[in-house]
Order: structure tokens, then sequence, then C-alpha cells
């Protein structure tokens, strides 16, 4: 599990033989990292103070505000009460309107000592409530697919945080390992490096999308839609048919090879167009249904017409990490062309 100071980015991985990796299951949740256990403590902050205070302090003093959220930062790694310094700009405003140790009457899980704001381990809590409920639900359903999970690993910068680290300890313990590196930061620096050395140790990973390619056919009255028939000197055709690359949630080889082959479907022709779409669907059936959406084109040049509609064109997909690298070779004119899309993995 990733867990930074924006969001949460949950990885399921399963370990091969020559301690290569599969990708099962990634999601990402957004709003539940360390930056909402911030607003949280700010939000506390603003309703001490009152609304009129704080907003006054926000304006004049911004990096007296930055200052204590800094501050704040290195005091949630804890799991004990909490004294945050009380900066001398907030005490001065405050005091315009009454003494500050008026705004601490009837506040539960806060007090104020001698230029300190100590806060309540109780309440000290309760600004990660929503985060970890969040957490443990998504995590909860990822065990109820039916992965057989042996351990949860923490890194990020959230996970330097012991309310999270305990937590997450508490709820998963009977179900599998729980651990955190010494150094959860460094953690993802240190496994962008080595990830970068070791890219074959991912061997697979999920298509966020169906992808796939539109051609035309023969057009077949039992098969395809009026809609869709068009006629050229060489018969009668359908376009826009979606043949499927990959479906949505396959698991595919990282630098995974697909060939095709294609034939013009006009004897004269000397332009080979190729147009490329991805969807949520499993299996539509053209490209011009709701939802399908063009990613992109490749268009190949095929001069030599002389086989007519004989003429071959390979087309090779290659899936690596980020990207669906296309190339088109013309076999008669021996001509290539070539492009690639980015491609999204779940």
């Amino acid at each position: 599990m990733f867990v930074t100071d924006e969001n949460i980015n949950i990885v399921v991985h399963k370990f091969l033989e020559g301690r290569e990796l599969v990708e099962l299951h990634r999601s990402s949740l957004n709003d539940l990292g360390g930056q909402s256990v911030d607003r949280k403590y700010k939000e506390f902050l603003r309703e001490i103070f009152t609304h009129k205070v704080w907003d006054e302090f926000e304006k004049k003093y911004p990096s007296d505000v930055q200052k204590m959220m800094w501050e704040f930062s290195h005091l949630k790694h804890v799991d004990e009460d909490i004294d945050v310094i009380c900066p001398f700009n907030l005490a001065k405003v405050a005091q315009k309107h009454q003494d500050i140790e008026k705004f601490f009457e009837g506040v539960q899980g806060a007090s104020y000592d001698e230029g300190l704001i100590r806060i309540s381990k109780h309440k000290f809590w309760s600004f990660f409530a929503q985060s970890l409920h969040g957490i443990t639900h998504n995590v909860r359903g990822i065990f109820n697919k039916g992965f057989n999970i042996g351990c949860i690993l923490l890194v990020g910068e959230f996970a330097v945080c012991e309310v999270l680290r305990r937590h997450i300890t508490d709820e998963f313990i009977d179900y599998c390992k729980v651990l955190c590196p010494f150094r959860p930061r460094e953690s993802i620096l240190k496994g962008a490096v080595v990830l970068g050395k070791h890219q074959t140790r991912i061997q697979f990973r999920k298509s966020a999308f169906t992808y796939g390619i539109g051609v035309s056919d023969r057009f077949d009255e039992l098969k395809h839609i009026e809609e869709r028939k068009f006629t050229n000197k060489d018969g009668e055709w359908c376009g826009g048919l979606f043949i499927k690359l990959v479906g949505v949630g396959e698991h595919v080889g990282l630098d995974k090879t697909m060939e095709f082959t294609f034939y013009p479907i006009q004897a004269d022709q000397t332009m080979m167009n190729f147009y490329f779409y991805r969807t949520l669907k499993k299996i539509p059936k053209y490209v011009t249904e709701e939802g399908v959406e063009q990613i992109g084109y490749l268009f190949l040049n095929s001069p030599n017409t002389e086989c007519g509609r004989s003429r071959e064109v390979k087309l090779t997909i290659t899936f690596d990490r980020m990207d669906m690298k296309i190339k088109a070779k013309d076999l008669t004119s021996e001509s290539e062309s070539a492009t690639k899309f980015g491609f999204m993995w779940k």
C-alpha cells in the first residue's frame, strides 16, 4: 500500500518464480491521505479561535500558518497527546477580541498553557477518523474479492504516521502480516530506482479499458446493421467494426506483441487508415457505440497497387509499461509507419 499526503494507492501483486511480479489489482483513493488529517486539524483550530480570528490570522500571516502546518506534519507521526506552539501573531490577533484562554473554555480535547496549544490523544485520533475508515473499507473490499494476501506493506509519506500503522495492524493482523520499512518515505525513491533497473520483475498488469481497432468487412445482412453499410468499386462493406485488442480488466504481459494482417478494401487504394479506440465496455461491436472513444490513428502509404486487394499489411502492436506501440508495414511496397498511444492500467 503506497500512502502519501494526498492519495492512497493500493496495489496487489503476486510473486512468481524468479521473483517476478504479476499485478492483480490497482486502485487509488483520493482525499484520504495525510492532507485529509491536516485539514481536520486546521478546521479544529478555526473552531477554537472562531472563523473571524482565524481568517484574519491566515490573511495577514500566511507564513505563520504554513509553519504551524509544517510542525503538525511532524507531530502527527506520534501516538500521544501533542503540544503545538501557538504563534505570537495568532495570539496577538486573538487577544484583540478576548483573552486567549477564553477561546479554549468549553473546548473538548484542547487547552492552552503558556504559549502551547495542547491537544489530547483522543482528539488527535479524531483527525484521522475519516481517512482510516476509508482506507479500511477499501482494503476489506480487496480481501472480499478473494485475493490470497499474505502481507500488507506500508510505504510513503503517510506511512510514517504511527496512528495509521497501528490502525492497519489492529484491523488486519488476523488476516496477514503488516509490515512497514524503517524509512517508509525513502522506500518510494528506492523502489523507483530498483524498478527502473529491473523492469522485467513486473510481468503482467491489468488493462483499465477495452482497446480496439476499427475495421471494415464484407457486409453480411445477418450480422451487420444497415446503417454501417457502404459500397465501393469492390463491393458492399460494413465499416466501423470494433476488433478487440485487449479487454478491460484483462491481464496483459508487458512487452506483449500482437500481429494482424489486413488487406485493402479497394484494389486501387493507396492509403491504409487505422483508427484506434478504447471503452469501458467488454465487447462492443461498433466503434460508434456510446462510450467508445477514439484515441489515435495511423496512416500507411501503399503506392504499389499491382496486387490489388491481395496486398498484405502487417500490423504489430506492443504493450509496454506506459504505451501501446503500433507499427504497420506494406509487404508489397515495403513502406512503413509507426506511432504510439498512452496505455492505461488499473
